[in-house]
Formats: C-alpha cells, sequence, structure tokens
C-alpha cells in the first residue's frame, strides 16, 4: 500500500530515495514547485542543474539548496520560448542525465503570442521542453531516464486541436490555450514513452494539484475568485496545496521503485490518477478522453516540423 497520499511533502518522498551518482534536470526551479523539486532532489544526493529564466533568483535557490544538502546544485539559463536558448542549455548538460523534470510553465500572460506566432503557452509548456527531450535523449539514453512531465487538471475536456495549435483560426483565450498545452504534456509523456521505452527512457505526466505559486502571477484578484482559489470570504479553498505537497508527486514519480520501467502514465497524489467522472473534483483526476495514440503521435511529428522550421539546426 502506497504510504503517501495528498498531503504528503516532496521532501517526505525524498527521505526514502538515494540519487546519489544521478544528474536531474530541472526547468523553471526558480520558483514555487520547481525549487521544492530541486531542494528535495539534492536532499536525495541527485546532482541538480536548474534550468531558469531568472539566473539570479536561480542562484539564490541554489545557494539556499547547497546550505541545507550536500549537494552543489547549478544554475543555467534557460527561456523555453527560445528555442536558440533550449539548445544552448541542453549543449551545456554534460554525462548523462537520469531524471529530466519539465516543470516550468506559464498560464496568462500579458502576451498571447511570440513575434515567431507561437501560442506562449504552447511555445513554454510543450515545445521548448519537447526540444529540449530530444536534444538530451542520448544522455538519457546512457544508462536509462525518467522523464517527469508536470501537467495540469486544467487538462479536462481540452483535446489538442492539431489544426490550430498555435490559436490563430480560433478566438483566443488563455485559459483554455493553458489548459490544451497541458493534454499536450501528457500526449508528449505517452509519444515518448512509446518511441524511447526500448532504450530506456520513460515519461509520466503528473497531476500536481493546485497551488498558489508564481503560475498565477498575471491572475489577478477577480480571476483567482472566478476560478474558486479564493473564496468570497477571503479564505483559501481547501483543495489548494503548498508548493511542497504540489511537488511530492513529481518526486514519486521520479523516485518510485514501483514505476521502474513504466511510462506513459498519469499521476496524481503519488498514486496513479483516478479517471476524472462525476464523483472526482473538477481539479482532479485524469481524462482520458484528450488523449489517443494517434493524436500523441502526429503531435509529435508536427513538434519536430515546428523546431525545424523555427531553428537553423534543429
Amino acid at each position: 500500500m502506497n504510504r503517501f497520499g495528498r498531503e504528503t511533502t516532496a521532501e517526505e518522498v525524498a527521505r526514502s530515495a538515494d540519487l546519489s551518482g544521478r544528474l536531474a534536470v530541472v526547468t523553471g526551479a526558480s520558483s514555487g514547485i520547481g525549487v521544492e523539486t530541486a531542494r528535495a532532489l539534492a536532499g536525495a544526493g541527485a546532482d541538480v542543474v536548474l534550468g531558469v529564466r531568472d539566473v539570479v533568483a536561480g542562484e539564490t535557490v541554489a545557494r539556499a539548496i547547497a546550505d541545507e544538502t550536500t549537494g552543489a546544485p547549478r544554475v543555467m539559463a534557460l527561456d523555453l520560448r527560445e528555442l536558440s536558448s533550449v539548445a544552448d542549455f541542453a549543449d551545456r548538460i554534460e554525462g548523462p542525465v537520469d531524471l529530466l523534470i519539465a516543470n516550468a510553465g506559464v498560464s496568462k500572460t500579458p502576451d498571447a503570442h511570440l513575434p515567431n506566432g507561437l501560442d506562449v503557452r504552447f511555445a513554454t509548456n510543450h515545445l521548448g521542453h519537447f526540444m529540449l527531450a530530444l536534444r538530451l535523449r542520448a544522455q538519457m539514453a546512457e544508462r536509462g531516464a525518467r522523464i517527469v512531465v508536470v501537467s495540469s487538471g486544467a487538462h479536462h475536456n481540452m483535446p489538442v486541436r492539431l489544426d490550430d495549435l498555435q490559436w490563430h483560426g480560433r478566438e483566443h483565450h488563455a485559459g483554455m490555450a493553458y489548459a490544451e498545452s497541458k493534454s499536450a504534456n501528457i500526449l508528449f509523456a505517452q509519444e515518448a514513452s512509446r518511441r524511447w521505452g526500448p532504450e530506456g527512457i520513460f515519461a509520466n505526466a503528473v497531476l500536481p494539484g493546485s497551488s498558489l505559486t508564481g503560475l498565477q502571477r498575471f491572475h489577478g484578484e477577480e480571476l483567482k475568485r472566478a476560478i474558486g482559489f479564493i473564496a468570497e470570504d477571503g479564505s483559501l479553498n481547501p483543495m489548494l496545496k503548498t508548493a511542497a505537497q504540489a511537488a511530492a508527486t513529481t518526486l514519486w514519480a521520479a523516485t518510485a521503485p514501483e514505476l521502474e520501467g513504466r511510462g506513459g502514465l498519469v499521476l496524481e497524489d503519488c498514486a496513479e490518477a483516478v479517471p476524472a467522472g462525476p464523483d472526482t473534483h473538477p481539479w482532479s483526476g485524469y481524462d482520458a478522453t484528450i488523449a489517443d495514440p494517434d493524436t500523441a503521435c502526429r503531435l509529435w511529428d508536427l513538434s519536430v516540423e515546428l523546431i525545424s522550421a523555427l531553428t537553423v539546426d534543429a
């Protein structure tokens, strides 16, 4: 029986793991869930690379982690919106990669699209991580690796529209675009496991649960209330997790012995996610209707084509 659950923290999961001599790459590790993930991985003995947009903030996090653990985390600049930044970051990673934690993400932002036409959420949450995994594939295959992709309960009822990935043909809606990118995360985990499993690379998607972090920096009070994070009396929704609790399933996905050699799963509360339905909270559970093997395969191929079109040396 799994001894972990909804209120478990990342540190509690890490106590039962030994990652000595293992290299973990964590994106978005300068705030929120990413900080807790990096801290717990380092606490379990991993050598951690923090991929961050804000290097100054990342250095502050790295110093705090170094003070608390025996590790010496490294900070490297990474802007997932810029494919050249992804390439530079990947090229600086040396040696075998044992864990790739695709944690970074954006939701509501001031701009809907980047100058190259990509939706900001699709570019950051899916395509940048997709390219990073492609770049690190050989290093992950050296001794086998786990990829953990942080998705969201927002994926419910939001299948990926392959005919309009960048929201050019639809009226743009930041929340729905975010949700669709989170469905793409799940499809990536499933297809990566199918393609790379024979090389010892397995990917699983994680539903971390809702937590107030930097992800909501542009939400504003009104939107947070509309979503249900904040009640009318100003109190926080009891369904909200702390960042440490929200990072727990990522740590479980990265370390659980029972997940060895298993990929394409959707995980939640340190277990396989239950099917979303009338008996589950709207923020919880896995909606399998958003996924099918053909869509996952086609999204992969379209993502490769996008990278080829947008980069000189894809």
